[in-house]
């Protein structure tokens, strides 16, 4: 699967003081940067995100998808900082 970084999520980085590109290592999807400084990969390849069901199913599948992620992260995705937090705020809102 190939991976190209979404606008919704280059809007997301925005939002959060982050930079977001293609990741390098081939199993994730986004480098995260903070001043020049990688502080994250996030986002397994071939696993489907907020923006990508959307397009492929439609919004009512992809909120679905939404919050079946959440409660499955639940413990991790709020620890701001985190690979877990950085995938919640960057790749499903």
């Amino acid at each position: 699967m190939v991976y190209s970084v979404k606008n919704r999520t280059k809007q997301n980085a925005k939002r959060l003081g982050v930079e977001v590109k293609k990741s390098t290592n081939p199993k994730k999807k986004l480098d995260v940067f903070k001043n020049d400084k990688k502080i994250a990969s996030v986002g397994a390849v071939g696993y489907g995100d907020y923006s990508t069901f959307i397009k492929e199913k439609g919004k009512a599948f992809a909120d679905k998808r939404k919050k079946a992620y959440e409660a499955r992260h639940q413990k991790t995705r709020t620890k701001v900082g985190s690979n877990s937090y950085f995938a919640d705020q960057l790749l499903w809102k």
